[in-house]
């Protein structure tokens, strides 16, 4: 399967103050300040990651990484866990938190998959959004990173290092995923997704780094709010 393809000019989604070339520039700057960018959920399969990811919701994949191997050693595939109850499943991930729900997710994911699809990750955006307990998001997570499909996975750190930085305008998820996939080639968004994540977590966070940062030149946040109180003063 391909992956979507946006319009250059997304409908409801609005112009980010910054151009296609802009975005392009800035996302090779922070590629080199943070080379090599992919998830830090541990997996093996497709399967592995969807669990990993759903987990991973409200929680650090550190947490979740010191989980999932006794969890994978249990449950290998849909079809194991999908036998599982959840008296059985919840005091395994209980450190993650949330995990009366995750528990309901991860069982009904697991039964879904094997009724539905033999057992076996579908590559597709709809296919995964109808599992319980994935949404948007987390299916962009598996298709760029386990399946071969691309997917531009839109978090909290994506949301807030983009509208900061100018390459997307807005607080709606799939709006910034539509702007962002607008002007990356598809060959670029998982590696998109993973950079501004990691730059997220490591410099641009919510009281951000930017005397660390490799695009503060060109960031809308470094010159109409820090610059901007320095010259006042």
């Amino acid at each position: 399967m391909t992956g979507l393809q946006y319009d250059p000019m997304p409908r409801k989604a609005g112009r980010p103050p910054k151009s296609a070339a802009e975005t392009r520039a800035i996302l090779k700057k922070l590629e080199r300040q943070h080379p090599n960018a992919d998830t830090e959920l541990h997996y093996t399969t497709p399967f592995e990651l969807l669990v990993a990811t759903i987990l991973s919701a409200q929680c650090t994949d550190e947490r979740v990484n010191r989980v999932t191997p006794a969890l994978f050693a249990r449950y290998p595939t849909a079809a194991a866990l999908s036998k599982a109850t959840t008296g059985e499943l919840e005091p395994q991930i209980q450190s993650t938190g949330f995990f009366r729900a995750k528990s309901k997710s991860l069982l009904g994911m697991a039964t879904a998959v094997c009724e539905r699809h033999g057992g076996e990750i579908p590559a597709d955006m709809d296919a995964l959004t109808k599992l319980p307990g994935v949404g948007r998001k987390t299916a962009n997570v598996v298709l760029g990173h386990a399946l071969g499909v691309p997917g531009l996975p839109v978090d909290r750190h994506v949301l807030r290092v983009s509208n900061r930085i100018g390459i997307a305008k807005g607080d709606d998820p799939e709006v910034v995923e539509r702007q962002l996939g607008a002007a990356l080639p598809t060959a670029k968004w998982i590696v998109a997704s993973d950079t501004l994540i990691l730059h997220g977590r490591r410099i641009c966070k919510p009281k951000p780094l930017c005397d660390r940062c490799g695009v503060r030149d060109e960031c809308l946040h470094y010159r109409k709010v820090v610059t901007g109180v320095r010259r006042r003063r």
